[in-house]
């Protein structure tokens, strides 16, 4: 039973063990995910290298996500058993200093320019809440202490009602992207996006180091939702970092636009993935709540491409089992749940127009006839993950001789790769494909399958042809 939702797992120390990662991607992760907010690159290539080489020793094609920890601020060291009281006054500084409950630092220079009195500034998560009374534009905010608490060091900090003038690309995002350039990675996680230019100044830079990685924009900040139609326009996947979007904006309206933006991408055919504390008591315990086993099971429901575990397997006390229980939820789910289909044929009469119009007839086809797979030839991954956004009732195979597509592939929802080098003939070619799904029992004899690719096949152009034919 190959699962339809993918895997997504968050690298950690948890993870350091081969055996502990062999173990898994054996039950069911797909993409393993680097945090750049935590290690360094020395770590992060001994966890690509491992990767790798689990690759190569599985014959498998796990991604990899690189994700860059964008303008993320935190209040800096802060004196031992800081409390902040309720309706007292304090003072913020963008300028580093040891903080306490008279002076707070925080890691952000144009922090007394951008805020504006009344504004709210949110500490862990938004445990602690104080309200900007005045600045200076400088170097000092005046503040009120609404909800107090408990401060310690290094703790997160959101803006909600500011207008942040930080590039979405801060200077620690530019030196890490210089490192993931490097290196044979498949996407890029873009942290706090707030508008489609964000999504733009990335796509420059690595194509200006010709380097095939997709990007992810992560969708975390209320700018972000504003401004998500375009967004989703030229990003090639989504994650709904539900972890800051639900301090960000009030949390009772994140899970209508979870399923609103999951609804976008499938409509314009773009990755989706739902991403913070799904299985979060796991870091902690063998078995997850009620809760979150509900919450997995909704964002499969919601045809999310991916899942994703964060703490859980980064430093969780029980990595394989977290991996284990989700693949456990997502099968059942998908076993019993008729899926989300999305038979829509897009209004495009461009460039793409008749590969949209095979990829669309497939899924309709496939459903008519009951067909047990469609089998895609691809050099890009187009027609595959077009195929995927329509979420077909059936598996989809995709051959291809390019190795990053195989990977790049793992992410997207029902997709399996096979690695092809084959470009003789279409009538070849169809023959061979369906002979490898039926030796790898994936298919069996008198099996209704699709074929779709372009012709002729050599030239590796954009989708013309479909041809459904039994299995022999």
């Amino acid at each position: 039973m190959i699962n339809n939702t993918k895997i997504v797992a968050t690298m950690g120390p948890a993870t350091l063990e081969p055996g502990v990662l062999k173990q898994m991607i054996l039950s069911g992760v797909n993409v393993c995910r680097l945090n750049f907010s935590h290690a360094d690159h020395d770590t992060h290539l001994e966890t690509i290298k491992l990767i790798k080489s689990l690759n190569k020793e599985l014959d498998c094609h796990t991604a990899i996500l690189a994700d860059l920890q964008g303008p993320k601020i935190r209040v800096g060291k802060v004196e031992e058993g800081t409390m902040l009281i309720d309706g007292e006054e304090l003072e913020i500084t963008p300028i580093e200093t040891v903080s306490d409950n008279k002076l707070l630092y925080i890691s952000y220079t144009n922090f007394a320019q951008d805020v504006k009195p009344g504004e709210i500034v949110l500490i862990n998560d938004g445990k602690l809440q104080i309200e900007v009374i005045s600045t200076n534009k400088v170097d000092r905010v005046k503040a009120k202490v609404l909800h107090g608490g408990a401060l310690s060091s290094n703790k997160g900090v959101n803006l909600p009602n500011t207008a942040i003038s930080q590039p979405c690309l801060t200077e620690k995002d530019l030196v890490d992207l210089d490192f993931i350039l490097t290196q044979s990675i498949e996407w890029v996680g873009l942290s706090f996006v707030r508008s489609a230019q964000d999504i733009l100044e990335l796509r420059k830079r690595i194509d200006g180091a010709n380097h095939p990685a997709r990007i992810i924009a992560k969708i975390e900040k209320p700018e972000a939702i504003s401004n998500l139609e375009s967004i989703v326009d030229v990003t090639d996947a989504v994650m709904i970092a539900r972890g800051d979007l639900g301090v960000e904006i009030p949390m009772h309206k994140v899970p209508v636009i979870q399923k609103k933006i999951a609804s976008l991408c499938l409509e314009k055919a773009k990755p989706v993935i739902v991403a913070t504390q799904m299985l979060e008591s796991m870091i902690e315990s063998v078995t997850p709540t009620r809760a979150e086993v509900n919450d997995v099971a909704n964002s499969v429901m919601d045809g999310a491409d991916a899942v994703m575990l964060s703490g859980e397997t980064s430093v969780g006390a029980f990595p394989i089992e977290a991996v284990e229980v989700m693949r456990k939820i997502i099968t059942d789910v998908e076993i019993e749940f008729n899926g989300t289909r999305a038979y829509q044929l897009k209004e495009k009469h461009g460039q793409r127009y008749i590969s949209d119009a095979i990829c669309y007839h497939s899924c309709k086809l496939a459903e008519q006839v009951g067909a047990k797979a469609i089998l895609t030839m691809t050099h890009s991954g187009y027609n595959a993950i077009e195929i995927s956004s329509h979420r077909p009732p059936c598996k989809i195979f995709a051959f291809t001789n390019n190795h990053v597509i195989l990977n790049t592939l793992s992410l997207v929802w029902g997709v399996t790769g096979f690695y092809f080098d084959n470009d003789s003939s279409t009538d070849e070619t169809v023959s061979e494909t369906k002979k490898v799904l039926k030796k790898t029992k994936l298919v069996k004899e008198g099996d209704l399958v699709l074929n779709v690719a372009s012709m002729p096949i050599k030239e590796k152009g954009m989708t013309n042809m479909m041809r459904l034919s039994y299995v022999k």
